[in-house]
């Protein structure tokens, strides 16, 4: 814990609703979304990028511990206190004044404490979105501190992308702001200071406002599930669609038979598409989509989707074994549905990957050979973004299980499988996620001597104070 003349000193910077300390009140900024728990000596609740600056300032010459945190969403631990009780959570729920939006530049700048469902929700009267499409609900400075991709990272890319500016505040002695706002896409006047920013975790600073690069709203969607003729014939079957549909193809999610039934199983509301029930080994969920209203003479999309599944299922080695389309709400409920229809199957095992396109299902099948004869009481329920190289490669424990009892078992588990995915097949310990304590391990060793060192001093020039929960050095 902090003395009690910390708290004092904070109230008074930030207002009665500006610090929480009450143990029960904590508790939700404790308590991650996948299993990790914290204690944390306070919860600083600034309401604007001032408040922020003032409080981390004097958070830093004091020598308190900060983690910042946007939304909580996050899966590897990155944004909860340890257990030491020392560390301050400095939460960004209450940064939410500013909402400028410019329709001609199609951006918007915002305070970094907005949920993209309430940014998304302002943006919808304008015909515009922010294009992160995610199960979660998440902040938008959470979203640029891991650099979220999503399930429509194929046609809008990842948060990077989509970031014009930043303004933070960086954890030295005076709670320095750092304005990197831009309104401009084309600027090469020096470096890109934003990009220390974006995906590291809130290591470097705490972002408090952010502008954003907008799109217009789809008017016309179609989707469908397809069935691979096999694990082999999923790149095949994403290159014929990106060959025949182009800027039109917006998402290719790939989805285990396991992790599906698992979703059908935990939500009796989702409709079972399949004939006869029977859930197809991998499927793949695919949508085109046009930012215009229909016009006359033109072919709907669900008949443009048709004409093309049409086509590649006559081609001489046909990659598609089924095709179902379907209306885009019921085909997306599945899809979302799979995270939590995993977890309630038994205690989840997370990896969050990336490959080349060429490699991952070849990955997923070693796996699936592989697993039984080294771990033979475990699940593997997969799902992830296919048309990007992302996998969600998910491994479930029964409940019951004997396994959980031994400690060494989950970290021997989370060893073999990153071994494989990196050394093996050259992928990614972290496509989307970020970093966070469950991951730190894997940064430290698989990372250059040289990349670390430089990381080192990047934190001790920009945020030399007590920040976040990842070491990059």
């Amino acid at each position: 814990m902090i003395d009690e003349h910390h708290i004092d000193a904070l109230e008074k910077l930030l207002g009665d609703k500006g610090i929480v300390t009450g143990r029960e009140d904590m508790e939700a900024y404790e308590t991650g979304a996948r299993y990790d728990r914290g204690r944390a000596a306070a919860v600083l609740r600034p309401a604007t990028t001032e408040e922020a600056s003032a409080a981390v300032g004097y958070c830093v010459r004091n020598g308190i511990a900060l983690v910042p945190q946007a939304g909580n969403t996050g899966l590897v631990s990155g944004s909860t206190p340890d257990g030491s009780g020392e560390e301050v959570v400095l939460s960004l729920d209450r940064l939410t004044r500013r909402f400028a939006l410019d329709p001609d530049n199609r951006s918007v700048r915002v305070d970094a404490g907005f949920r993209l469902s309430e940014l998304n929700r302002r943006l919808e009267e304008y015909e515009l979105f922010f294009p992160i499409d995610l199960g979660a609900d998440p902040r938008i400075g959470g979203m640029v501190a891991t650099n979220t991709g999503g399930s429509r990272f194929l046609k809008y890319g990842d948060v990077r992308r989509n970031i014009l500016g930043l303004k933070v505040v960086l954890a030295d002695e005076a709670g320095t702001v750092l304005d990197l706002h831009s309104d401009l896409r084309k600027n090469n006047t020096g470096v890109d200071w934003k990009q220390i920013f974006i995906g590291t975790s809130g290591a470097f600073g705490i972002v408090t406002e952010c502008v954003l690069n907008l799109e217009r709203l789809p008017k016309q969607t179609a989707t469908a599930f397809l069935v691979p003729a096999s694990g082999a014939h999923v790149l095949p079957l994403l290159k014929a669609m990106e060959e025949r549909l182009g800027a039109y193809l917006s998402a290719f999610e790939g989805m285990s038979k396991n992790a599906i039934a698992g979703a059908l199983a935990h939500v009796p509301s989702l409709k079972n598409p399949f004939p006869g029930g029977n859930v197809p080994e991998y499927v793949i969920l695919a949508e085109i989509s046009r930012s215009w209203a229909p016009r006359d003479g033109e072919q709907p999309l669900d008949a443009v989707l048709e004409s093309v599944l049409a086509e590649i299922w006559e081609t001489e080695e046909a990659p598609l074994a089924d095709a179902l389309v379907g209306p885009p709400h019921e085909v997306w409920a599945l899809r979302h549905a799979l995270s939590e229809g995993v977890k309630h199957l038994g205690k989840l095992i997370a990896f969050d990957l990336s490959f080349r396109r060429g490699d991952i299902m070849t990955f997923c099948d070693h796996m699936k050979a592989e697993m039984p004869q080294k771990f033979p009481a475990v699940t593997i329920c997969d799902f992830g973004h296919i048309g990007d190289g992302g996998v969600h490669f998910n491994v479930v424990v029964a409940k019951d299980s004997p396994l959980l009892a031994d400690a060494a078992f989950e970290q021997h588990l989370r060893e073999w499988v990153v071994a494989i995915a990196v050394e093996q097949y050259h992928g990614s310990f972290s496509a989307e996620h970020a970093l966070g304590r469950r991951n730190q391990a894997f940064y430290d060793f698989y990372t250059p001597e040289k990349l670390k060192n430089i990381a080192a001093g990047l934190k001790t020039l920009t945020s030399p104070g007590k920040l976040g929960s990842v070491r990059f050095g």
